[in-house]
């Protein structure tokens, strides 16, 4: 039966709207569109202001945003969605059925690099505005302002990011508004900086300045943004963003070019610890555009959060992390709060900002691990033009580019390491130690499940329920099932049922989750096994909606109920007369392993650190919402293998 999905259409996704793009704006771009702040004050800390540099400099930003965010995301990767999600697990959703085996190890790799990355920008990005106002308060510490503001942006996310699109949307556009004048204001008196658009000058810096390939390090956070707009592209739509992306481009370009034409008017010496964006600024209107600039770097940090949340929502449906609490605290389409990723990422945003404190210091763990996710981004892009069947020439050209192009932005962000680039390295490896012990940890569990022929036990099931010398156990005996063949069922139900103390009920269910690729889906199916006695429910749901079992089975069954399929009266003689409905009741089954230690070492270590990881996430019941007085939890073993060392004989 296919359930109606009213306010999960996909009229965001399918049409360009103000109202849209608008909401993109608010959402999507304040990674991005950030970068100014500190992108070219990174190159200039140390280095000489020449006009080789200066053009090379913004010559290599014009083809890294042209090259890589509008050519491989806008145009390439934006189309490479999963019923309108993106992102590098989407992206891999839509391959994982390809015979490459390995394939997923790319996307955990490339996911555990993006969250890696989450705990840093938000701190960067309002550290580099707040310290805005060290130009008119030198002495001004930065850091619990900081430190405030990220916390109640961490806080704010319960309530959802419908209320911060609506009225970040409109403050975005200021903001690049003043980007763009910004940048013309500059641009107007010393228009020779407009010969960067060469990649000339690009190639001219890298070759004949010393030491130039290491300011690609700083070069490379002009389109840091770029994998967080792919995974945030659920959430407004893919035409939105085209519509957006080119007024937010031109607004990058001409601050950029701005920039570059004030440096060309003051060559000489380093920067050093000034803040080139704040000095384009007149001293009138030095005040406003900090505040505005803080407003946007909180954007910046929303994007990376609902990035993030997204992300991890696509790893749950994969399987590969582990159960969370997932809340949908607004009606619009892609919104999610995920409680326990938010205050693990306050909790990391706000260690780093009292570690580093100031944004410089930040700029050395910046950047290294969102390179690692466009790269693996790129390799799954590769199989996704071969699924399209794009010939193979295209297919060595584009991502031959892109694996050079990005193959060298690593290098040069590996020269951070030793300077804050090991925390996000160190922050990428425990995520991706968490995410493959759990994968590793369900495997071994499901190859020690053991499947069976229901067939063979339904004669017996049937004279159970009508054998009057067994307590009955309840009414209606539900229990959730792992198998996806209603032929099969875990031997672990079966010991249950007849092989502890038998559990006779007047009805039984067996109920079976498939979570689709499709986010919004909400459809059943029923098979009646045995009339009035077995009934199994297949319940198809999207990955983004709330897995409420509890309800969603109970609906069915009024649904059953209506149609004359099971009758739910009490079968006690005192109380069908009244006609009450019968008792529920939920079994979940704790599969346990009494001999771990004939395991390998791997796998008893997988095994120890997916229990560790089941116990901190959500249990079942948690998850599927069942109430606390309808289910009951029994440990059933696993299958262990056979112990022929230990057969005895009898004298």
């Amino acid at each position: 039966m296919q359930q109606s999905t009213p306010g999960s259409s996909s009229t965001l996704h399918t049409r360009l709207t103000a109202a849209g793009t608008l909401v993109a704006l608010g959402i999507v771009y304040g990674d991005i569109g950030t970068s100014p702040l500190y992108t070219v004050r990174g190159v200039f800390v140390k280095q000489p202001v020449t006009e080789t540099v200066v053009l090379g400099t913004i010559s290599c930003i014009i083809w890294t945003l042209t090259l890589l965010t509008t050519v491989k995301y806008v145009l390439i990767a934006l189309r490479a969605d999963n019923h309108g999600e993106g992102g590098i697990l989407a992206l891999y959703a839509r391959l994982r059925r390809l015979p490459t085996r390995r394939l997923y190890l790319v996307a955990v790799v490339g996911a555990a690099a993006l969250l890696a990355d989450g705990i840093i920008t938000p701190p960067i990005s309002v550290a580099s505005a707040i310290e805005g106002l060290r130009i008119l308060k030198p002495d001004l510490d930065t850091v619990p302002i900081v430190v405030a503001i990220l916390v109640a942006l961490f806080a704010f996310q319960q309530f959802g990011t419908q209320i911060i699109g609506r009225f970040f949307g409109p403050v975005m556009t200021v903001f690049f508004t003043m980007l763009a004048v910004l940048g013309i204001t500059h641009l107007v008196q010393e228009p020779s900086i407009l010969r960067a658009f060469s990649p000339h000058y690009a190639l001219q810096m890298l070759t004949q300045v010393p030491g130039a390939f290491w300011l690609l390090g700083s070069i490379f956070l002009c389109s840091t943004g770029a994998e967080a707009l792919y995974a945030d592209m659920g959430h407004v739509g893919r035409k939105n963003i085209y519509g957006s992306w080119t007024f937010v481009k031109i607004c990058l370009l001409l601050n950029y070019l701005g920039q570059g034409a004030w440096l060309l008017r003051h060559q000489g010496a380093p920067l050093g610890e000034k803040n080139l964006f704040f000095l384009l600024i007149p001293e009138w209107a030095l005040l406003p555009a900090i505040i505005l600039c803080t407003l946007a770097t909180i954007i910046a940090s929303q994007a990376l959060i609902s990035g993030s949340f997204t992300l991890v929502i696509e790893a749950l449906r994969l399987r590969f992390w582990p159960k969370v609490q997932v809340n949908y605290p607004t009606e619009l389409r892609g919104q999610a709060y995920v409680p326990s990723l938010n205050w693990l990422l306050c909790a990391g945003c706000v260690g780093v900002v009292l570690y580093f404190r100031e944004s410089g210091n930040m700029e050395a763990a910046f950047g290294l691990a969102v390179t690692i996710t466009m790269l693996m981004t790129t390799v799954l892009l590769a199989y996704y033009l071969m699924m399209q069947r794009v010939s193979w020439v295209w297919i060595a050209g584009l991502i031959g580019l892109y694996l050079v192009i990005e193959g060298a932005y690593l290098v040069a962000n590996l020269a951070k390491f030793t300077h804050g680039g090991w925390l996000s390295v160190l922050l990428a490896g425990v995520l991706l130690v968490v995410m493959l012990s759990w994968i590793a940890g369900q495997r071994i569990r499901n190859e020690l499940t053991e499947f069976t022929s229901l067939a063979e036990y339904l004669p017996l099931l049937k004279e159970l329920s009508n054998d009057q010398t067994v307590p009955k156990y309840a009414t209606h005996l539900v229990y959730l099932t792992k198998s996806d063949d209603p032929r099969r069922v875990e031997n672990g139900i079966i010991h249950s049922i007849f092989k502890k103390r038998p559990k006779r009920a007047d009805v039984y269910y067996l109920v079976h989750v498939h979570t689709t690729d499709d986010p919004y889906t909400r459809r059943y199916h029923v098979t009646h096994m045995l009339p009035n006695e077995l009934v199994r429910i297949d319940f198809y749901l999207g990955f983004r909606v709330d897995h409420a079992l509890n309800y969603m089975f109970r609906q069915v069954v009024t649904d059953l109920v209506q149609n004359k399929e099971v009758d739910i009266t009490s079968r006690y003689e005192s109380l069908r007369g009244q006609d009450m409905a019968g008792d529920f009741q939920f079994i979940i089954l704790n599969k346990t392993l009494p001999y771990e230690y004939l395991l390998h070492g791997w796998q008893r270590l997988a095994l120890r650190l997916h229990g560790w990881l089941k116990r901190l996430g959500s249990s079942e019941t948690e998850s599927f919402g069942l109430d606390n007085s309808t289910y009951t939890v029994e440990n059933v073993p696993l299958h262990m293998p056979p112990r022929p060392e230990l057969q005895l004989q009898r004298d």
